[in-house]
């Protein structure tokens, strides 16, 4: 028998300790960030599948800022650093997401929203985006993490298509690939899950 090969995407059944992990996290962060211009206003999300009960997902908890300026990265490398943060480059020279997000949806902004850093913790466990308050796709997270939840056949559609895009990236030196092929969801329920987050949600972000 073949030996099983290893899988950058593999997935884990969800564990409720995630959530309560986030939490810890984005306390200390907004603790150490406090000084930051536009820490005031900012906003600090638990995002991704690991914020979703029920859903499977990657080991990694997914967090976000949303500040207006956007720090520099010596800036929160400074502030986050010492408890163990670091600037994230990417697997590779293109790697989705690391320094500026794909534009999407249904609003025209600025170039420069889509702006954004990623930095990682030294467990590996850990992944922290930041974002410009006015970004897009900083709202978009947090609807379609609240979409999910609130419409469990989605989310168990949504894991589906992720359990397939996992077997078929084993044996992949990182999950790029498996990132960019999940777009192909967002691309079609992009227009339903903003509809609903703007009944539903709009006026809290």
């Amino acid at each position: 028998m073949a030996p099983e090969q290893p899988n950058p995407a593999a997935l884990h059944e969800h564990d409720p300790a995630w959530s309560h992990q986030a939490q810890h996290r984005l306390e200390e962060i907004r603790e150490r960030l406090a000084d930051l211009p536009g820490a005031a206003d900012a906003r600090y999300d638990h995002i991704g599948s690991t914020s979703v009960p029920g859903l499977a997902a990657k080991p990694f908890i997914d967090l976000q800022i949303r500040i207006l300026p956007l720090p520099t990265d010596e800036a929160v490398a400074e502030r986050l650093g010492p408890i163990g943060y670091r600037r994230a480059r990417g697997a590779r020279p293109d790697s989705p997401g690391v320094h500026r997000d794909i534009p999407r949806g249904s609003e025209i902004v600025d170039d420069a929203v889509w702006e954004k850093a990623i930095f990682v913790h030294r467990s590996g466990r850990v992944i922290l985006h930041v974002r410009r308050s006015d970004s897009p796709w900083g709202r978009y997270t947090v609807w379609f993490r609240d979409w999910l939840r609130a419409h469990p056949d989605q989310r168990d559609r949504y894991e589906a298509m992720k359990r397939h895009l996992s077997q078929e990236n084993a044996g992949k030196a990182d999950f790029d690939d498996y990132t960019r092929a999940k777009t192909a969801f967002f691309d079609e329920v992009q227009e339903e899950f903003e509809l609903w987050a703007r009944i539903h949600r709009a006026a809290a972000d």
